[in-house]
């Protein structure tokens, strides 16, 4: 059985990043998402409202578990038995950052690979950060995130 990994801060989880989890479903036999509890972003949302909120977006997604994690990412990886790490590149922009990541996670585990997959289309432009930005100053973020993430957002609490 082949599994991946797929970690991020997720605050909160966009409709880009339920696009790369259905992609990667296709992809491998099980899809771990990894939603880290500190990877020096200072995240808006708690550690337990961000897996519940994935919990949500994913639920429909049957070969997908959503699980919080701290620590190196190779370690969680190997700990869930996956050896692929799936990572999103919206832009070009994002590839020198990911491309360091994926070297320095080579150096610490040689057999976890990592896969970059590119979003669809339409959801290339969306990040955690801009949503967060326009639910704050009261725009619309119904097309970038799962309803419930949108009521989060609409009721403030993690902002």
């Amino acid at each position: 059985m082949k599994t991946a990994v797929y970690p991020g801060t997720f605050d909160p989880i966009t409709n880009g990043h339920v696009d790369l989890v259905l992609r990667a479903t296709r992809l491998f036999d099980r899809v771990v998402v990894g939603v880290a509890k500190d990877t020096g972003k200072n995240p808006v949302c708690a550690l337990e409202e961000r897996v519940e909120l994935a919990k949500l977006a994913l639920a429909k997604m049957p070969n997908v578990e959503i699980v919080p994690f701290e620590g190196l990412l190779v370690h969680f990886c190997k700990s869930h038995g996956a050896g692929i790490v799936i990572r999103g590149l919206r832009a070009v922009s994002d590839f020198e950052f990911e491309f360091q990541l994926a070297s320095m996670n080579r150096r610490l585990a040689p057999e976890v690979e990592t896969i970059f997959l590119t979003p669809a289309e339409q959801y290339a432009f969306i990040s955690s950060t801009l949503v967060r930005e326009i639910a704050r100053l009261g725009g619309d973020v119904s097309e970038f995130v799962h309803p419930e993430v949108q009521r989060m957002l609409a009721s403030k609490r993690c902002l």
